[in-house]
């Protein structure tokens, strides 16, 4: 799944923890983590659409599109990761021992805290007007997710090439003449062979197609090479 969707399925969670009290996020960086959450979210679905599609019956722009929202997610996920270890480093417990030296630590870090939030900030609204110039390119050039549910165009002769025997009245009967005629077309030599061919001929949809393929069927056995070709 995460060939289809990118980092998005790991990325989410963690955009979900920035916005917890404990990282104490400004209140305008927080409401740019919620806006990448929800277009993420919404993305995210769209690229699980696009994976259930044959890769071959996607559209180029759509391809573009995915490819482009995936390694934004990767970006993305390794910005906040950064962060995440920052802080949570920051905040372990140190080992010196004093009050000057725990006083001093402090200081350290709520300073280089304080600097870790201002890349975080930056680095949130930087992603923020990628996906923005995303989203806006997919608006213009009219890319529509193609839905998984959508039947796909079959070729009628193929539709009927594949067709069941028992789905046309009569078939058997109809196989079995053929197989007269071809057994027994005058002035051939039973004990010579020679190529002999039989047409059938009739409106598109009475089962032509399907009629010789059980000719086919039927006496395939009797032959070391045979081939079934539809042409058309």
């Amino acid at each position: 799944m995460e060939v289809v969707t990118g980092a998005m399925g790991s990325l989410l969670p963690k955009l979900g923890l920035l916005l917890m009290d404990e990282y104490n996020l400004h209140k305008r960086v927080k409401k740019d983590v919620e806006f990448l959450r929800k277009e993420l979210e919404s993305m995210h679905a769209a690229l699980i659409k696009v994976g259930e599609v044959p890769r071959d019956k996607v559209d180029r722009q759509v391809k573009l599109w995915a490819d482009e929202v995936r390694e934004l997610s990767y970006d993305m996920e390794d910005v906040v990761d950064k962060f995440l270890v920052r802080v949570e480093g920051i905040q372990q417990p140190h080992d010196n021992t004093g009050r000057f030296k725990e006083l001093k630590n402090k200081m350290v870090g709520l300073f280089k805290k304080g600097k870790n939030h201002h890349r975080i900030a930056d680095a949130i609204k930087e992603i923020k007007e990628q996906l923005e110039e995303v989203a806006a390119r997919r608006d213009r050039n009219k890319v529509v997710v193609p839905n998984p549910t959508e039947p796909i165009a079959i070729d009628p002769c193929l539709r009927a090439l594949y067709a069941e025997a028992t789905e046309l009245v009569g078939i058997y009967g109809k196989r079995d003449q053929e197989l007269m005629r071809l057994l027994s077309m005058e002035g051939d030599d039973a004990s010579e062979e020679r190529l002999k061919k039989v047409s059938i001929v009739g409106f598109g949809g009475l089962g032509k197609t399907t009629l010789a393929r059980a000719v086919y069927e039927k006496i395939k056995g009797d032959f070391d090479c045979r081939a079934f070709v539809p042409v058309g």
